[in-house]
């Protein structure tokens, strides 16, 4: 652990419980550039943690202070993400920059990283997150090559077992509800619109990366029947 402290960064307001991981990506050209980024106080922008592809990893910003990176966001209703979240940061050129696999130091580091953070703070399984699942119009990191099911088998996060059948059908309005019971913010549509299709598109990047079409697919409506199942039994 290398200590890059950032100035970005605030109190926490009294009484927030954190009770979500976020990972990102950095989706710039080197560490080096994301790093001064991150610690630039111009850029007003932040993260707890920065990993590397080789597995190093930096302390940006004390868990106790709210670290300013989700930007706008919402997760089941609530709004003020960085309030209640830690952010990790993985180097990765990210989609406008040639995004690629994260390679297994990264992932090995993160893992156990994101193994200490949870031992430290009450974060449910399923609010381990993507920033494209808060900010579903603007994001698309970690992306759809970031290995969620890995992640699960070290006990980070949940994955479904079992593979999406190829027959479900689903009322896009049902979809939508569920999405949103989920945490995402679907909008209350019947058909598609472009917030719909962003919502969509962040849940397979997610959920389902095989899947990369925004729309409501029969394997994408039995992939949010089981993720809704398990995020509301958990």
């Amino acid at each position: 652990m290398i200590d890059r402290l950032s100035p970005n960064h605030d109190a926490r307001p009294d009484g927030t419980a954190i009770d979500i991981l976020l990972l990102h990506y950095t989706g710039m050209q080197s560490a080096g550039a994301a790093i001064d980024r991150l610690t630039d106080p111009n850029a007003k922008v932040s993260a707890h943690y920065l990993i590397d592809e080789d597995g190093c990893c930096y302390r940006m910003v004390d868990e106790a202070r709210r670290a300013w990176h989700a930007g706008v966001a919402s997760w089941q209703g609530e709004t003020d993400i960085n309030a209640r979240s830690i952010g990790i940061e993985l180097v990765n050129p990210g989609h406008q920059f040639g995004y690629r696999p994260f390679p297994g130091q990264q992932m090995d580091s993160l893992i156990n990283l994101a193994t200490a953070i949870l031992s430290r703070h009450a974060i449910p399984a399923s609010r381990v997150l993507a920033h494209s699942d808060v900010s579903p119009d603007r994001k698309e990191d970690p992306g759809e090559l970031f290995d969620w099911e890995n992640l699960s088998r070290s006990g980070i996060g949940i994955w479904p077992t079992d593979a999406p059948t190829t027959t479900e059908i689903m009322k896009f309005s049902e979809a939508m509800r569920l999405l949103a019971e989920i945490g995402y913010a679907a909008p209350e549509d019947t058909v598609m619109s472009q917030s719909a299709r962003n919502v969509l598109l962040a849940f397979q990047r997610r959920w389902l990366p095989s899947d990369l079409t925004g729309a409501l697919t029969p394997e994408t409506a039995a992939r949010i029947r089981d993720v809704h199942s398990k995020i509301i039994s958990s």
